[in-house]
């Protein structure tokens, strides 16, 4: 078996091979291994990955993929396997379903299962399924013990130790029967929430239009709820959206403007609108593509308590001076390793298994 060195730099080579694709330049090395087998190659795959999905539009496939050449450090991955002890015991195999509302979705815990010295199985959503497979075998050629410890598949998951899977709060009741029997971890649907308190500065709402815009609203990171002072005027927060004023030459996110504006005034629902974003007062978490909702609040000893009971539906609060463990503005959508989706301790898991 492979040493957790020899996995850790294997990673540290592929966060090295997705420094050369930025949102703001993609830029051939010559110092990267493997660079004449797999550069263009990737250049390629992005291109299909956008053909596929068109909310996977360049800059949001770039985006993610510098969010993840810059935690794939040295120093970041020593951190994130610091927290627990991952004994090279016998290893398992552990199939990850995943999702696919935003490029690279899974990858967090496609990192977990291998530095864990696990193999992994996995199943890919149909929407997100270029560039994965793709990394994949460049980390083959960096590290060969990584050779036959990564299944891709589009069967019916067969054959395996444990299970990660992450879907919609329907599909999570399936999985929840289906896999029963199997150690896992089965993650819903969650959203994020912002609050506001009326400190913030024209700064702080300019990077919460990040928050709420990247990935076109659709991660769980995305924050699609607000909390409000009772009487809250939102010129500050509708200056700020404007820095994303140009989200609204996206087709498809156009689309969905109009269609959820129509149903929206054809109910004679009350919402307020800058012509590429809707707030609409309600008590969901879950808001449309263009849209956010927003609630008030009385007093924010009241608002703490709600957010607590709801913790199992929430997955950041972005906020001020707020509450613990808050997200700054802006922050959302560039996790540390650590930063565990639904606060479940992926390699703790897996080092139990």
């Amino acid at each position: 078996m492979n040493s957790i060195q020899n996995r850790i730099n294997a990673f540290v080579k592929l966060g090295t091979f997705l420094s050369q694709f930025s949102v703001d330049i993609i830029k051939k090395a010559d110092h990267i291994k493997y660079n004449e087998i797999f550069f263009d190659g990737f250049l390629h795959q992005i291109k299909l990955a956008q053909e596929n999905n068109s909310w996977f539009t360049k800059d949001n496939i770039l985006f993610s993929l510098q969010i993840w050449s810059n935690s794939l450090t040295e120093n970041n991955l020593n951190k994130f396997i610091s927290s627990v002890t991952l004994n090279n015991k016998e290893s398992k195999k552990v199939a990850i379903v995943m999702a696919g509302n935003i490029p690279l979705v899974g990858f967090h815990d496609f990192l977990s299962v291998l530095l864990s010295g696990h193999s992994v199985l996995v199943k890919q959503s149909s929407n997100d399924k270029h560039l994965l497979p793709f990394l994949a075998k460049y980390l083959e050629y960096v590290e060969k013990d990584f050779k036959g410890k990564i299944t891709f598949t589009e069967e019916k998951l067969s054959d395996f130790d444990a299970v990660i899977a992450t879907g919609s709060d329907n599909t999570a009741r399936y999985f929840e029967y289906y896999f029963k029997n199997k150690p896992n971890i089965i993650r819903k649907s969650r959203n994020s929430v912002a609050v506001i308190t009326g400190k913030e500065t024209a700064n702080d709402f300019e990077k919460l239009s990040d928050d709420v815009f990247q990935y076109f609203g659709l991660g769980c990171r995305s924050v699609s709820k607000l909390y409000v002072p009772n009487n809250y005027n939102f010129d500050a927060f509708f200056t700020g959206m404007y820095a994303k004023k140009d989200i609204i030459n996206n087709a498809k996110y156009a689309n969905n403007y109009d269609y959820n504006k129509a149903v929206y005034l054809m109910s004679e629902f009350d919402l307020l609108e800058n012509g590429f974003l809707m707030i609409k007062e309600d008590e969901s978490y879950s808001s449309p593509i263009a849209t956010v909702f927003y609630e008030y609040y009385d007093n924010e000893i009241d608002l703490k308590i709600k957010l607590h009971q709801d913790r199992e539906k929430i997955q950041c609060i972005v906020a001020k001076d707020f509450i613990e463990n808050e997200v700054a503005f802006g922050e959302t959508q560039h996790p540390k390793l650590t930063d565990y989706a639904d606060g479940v301790n992926t390699l703790e898991f897996l080092s139990k298994i």
